[in-house]
């Protein structure tokens, strides 16, 4: 009897699986990478940056008379693209604007110019101020200095309630200077008013109650 012997080809075994092995990172393309991302986004400010024609400016926060001194908190800055024909003072030359007097009234917003700042030369020549007192309800909400406005004459009423006359004088068109509570304790207000010096002798000799309407400039 003849015996034959199977051979059996035996597989190597696996190795089991360790988990806390885990697979070496490659540093170096990590790296890479965030260099990559950092020289895109400073490639792209620069880029940003040099497209960027505004530049900073003074501008007047709150209202300044001709001849009063320019303080700190008279201005503000802001970016704006300036016009080549208009020499806006830059935020950097705050400190030789500071007590500096502007030559005319600047409105809170006005963009501060060289031009503007000098020895006081105003009303120009031909136009006037008047102060002229309003009574309750005879100044418009919204009213601000560099409002554009009529002044409308009214005539006074007697001691029974009646007009003196029924007529209403023409409006004169006036720009406000100044507006101020009055001191008498009624509810009274004291407007300045730049209009021409014709219109201004008028207006001071009226003798007459007087409105104010806001118009568009």
């Amino acid at each position: 009897m003849t015996v034959v012997a199977e051979s059996r080809r035996i597989a190597p075994a696996r190795p089991s699986p360790n988990p806390t092995v885990q697979p070496k990172r490659r540093w170096s393309l990590l790296i890479g990478g965030l260099l990559s991302v950092l020289l895109c986004a400073g490639i792209f400010a620069m880029v940003q940056l040099s497209g960027d024609a505004r530049v900073q400016v003074l501008v007047i926060s709150r209202a300044v008379a001709a001849g009063q001194p320019l303080t700190a908190e008279d201005l503000k800055a802001v970016r704006v693209v300036p016009d080549p024909g208009v020499p806006l003072v830059k935020a950097a030359q705050a400190d030789q604007v500071i007590g500096r007097s502007p030559a005319v009234p600047l409105a809170p917003g006005t963009l501060l110019a060289e031009s503007q700042l000098g020895p006081a030369a105003w009303p120009a020549a031909g136009q006037a101020v008047v102060a002229a007192v309003f009574k309750p309800g005879g100044v418009p909400s919204g009213l601000a200095p560099g409002s554009h406005t009529l002044v409308v004459t009214v005539a006074k009423s007697d001691v029974t309630g009646a007009s003196k006359s029924g007529s209403v004088a023409t409006p004169v068109a006036a720009t406000v200077v100044d507006i101020a509570d009055g001191a008498d304790g009624t509810g009274t207000t004291i407007v300045s008013l730049l209009l021409s010096r014709d219109d201004a002798a008028k207006l001071a000799g009226a003798g007459s109650d007087l409105s104010l309407v806001l118009v568009a400039g």
